[in-house]
């Protein structure tokens, strides 16, 4: 590893997540308003509580303090529908006004993660946020009929859609609101929250019988394609252990189908790319995902496989142009991506926490 190179990445990374936190207390995907930012790139300047939540779990890591409390308030108090619904949905405006109204449960879990990560060795103060745990937990079960959701749901993609009729899940927003309803419970105990976050497992891991693997959605019509989110469900959901033939065979299907060259992709066949053009979208076919990369990375080193975790964060490392990360690289000099993305830099700061890093803090 190129120390000094890393280095200098962990530092635009604090810069980076810092740019995107605002004064209101929303966290965005990317500053568009930054003079940095690159022009030819699709506008990011909303908040997905997805990425917001998992900036903030980084910022803990980074012994940053402020930003997680500001955004948890901005969810209570300016998230439009949350206090009638209970739950989120797919982006914002920075003011909090709904910019897209698909429901992605995994948004919600990924909330309650934050505010539990934040709150892990002081929970007595996670009082003060007991209206949004308990709010959006119970809103998740009131939505959950024992074995889908009553509505239908949209993947973290945005590309999918599962439908109460067909009784599907996507694996991987029952993965996030597993988690969530487990973080939940230790904050506010309930015993509703853990008989739901068995039940959604017990039809996760019963997805896996005939395969010995996770795949992207399952129900009356079973979608077995494999999906790069699905590594979440080993971290840091912990549906299965890393140990476990399950988190192993998962892996050896995504480096087989959506793997190249170290280079990881979202899914087979993906052509999205966010390269704008004179303000029109132009679609050339996915790079990889750095993000992802990194997550990988992250998830080999807790299965002790640290020289092939090297070869996914090096690939990444070695393909950067300067100390801002990306959304995807490609393969060419001509189609651009969102840079930096806040996500991409809070994978690297999770993948160094990893590698012991701990001084990531300083």
């Amino acid at each position: 590893m190129d120390w000094h190179k890393t280095e200098n990445l962990l530092g635009k990374s604090r810069d980076v997540l810092l740019d995107c936190c605002l004064e209101n207390g929303a966290i965005v995907a990317a500053n568009s308003d930054k003079p940095y930012y690159d022009r030819q790139a699709k506008y990011y300047n909303f908040v997905w509580p997805r990425d917001a939540s998992f900036t903030c779990i980084a910022a803990d890591l980074l012994g940053i303090e402020g930003v997680q409390e500001k955004y948890f308030d901005w969810l209570m108090n300016r998230a439009e529908g949350w206090k009638e619904k209970g739950v989120f949905y797919e982006k914002y405006y920075p003011n909090g006004l709904k910019a897209r109204t698909n429901f992605q449960p995994d948004q919600t879990g990924a909330v309650l993660y934050a505010v539990w990560h934040h709150y892990k060795d002081k929970k007595e103060e996670a009082i003060k946020y007991e209206e949004l745990v308990v709010r959006s937990a119970n809103s998740l079960c009131d939505l959950w009929t024992g074995t889908h959701f009553k509505v239908i749901t949209q993947d973290l993609w945005e590309e999918r859609h599962t439908f109460p009729f067909l009784k599907d899940n996507f694996s991987y927003s029952l993965g996030a609101c597993i988690k969530g309803l487990r973080c939940a419970n230790e904050m506010f105990p309930n015993e509703r929250y853990l008989e739901v976050a068995g039940q959604m497992q017990e039809i996760l891991l019963g997805s896996t019988a005939d395969t010995g693997y996770f795949y992207r959605s399952f129900g009356l019509i079973d979608d077995r394609r494999i999906d790069a989110s699905l590594i979440g469900l080993i971290w840091p959901f912990e549906i299965v252990s890393p140990e476990s033939s399950i988190a192993r065979n998962t892996v050896n299907m995504v480096k087989e189908k959506i793997v190249k060259d170290y280079s990881v992709y979202r899914y087979e066949h993906d052509e999205y790319d966010g390269w704008m053009h004179e303000k029109m979208e132009i679609k050339k076919g996915a790079g990889y995902w750095p993000l992802l990369n990194f997550w990988l990375s992250t998830v080999l080193l807790k299965m002790g496989e640290a020289d092939e975790a090297r070869e996914f964060r090096e690939k990444v490392l070695s393909d950067l142009k300067n100390d801002f990360i990306p959304e995807q690289i490609f393969n060419n000099d001509i189609q651009r991506s969102v840079s930096p993305l806040c996500w991409s830099h809070v994978m690297l700061i999770f993948l160094l926490y990893e590698q012991g890093l701990q001084e990531v803090k300083a």
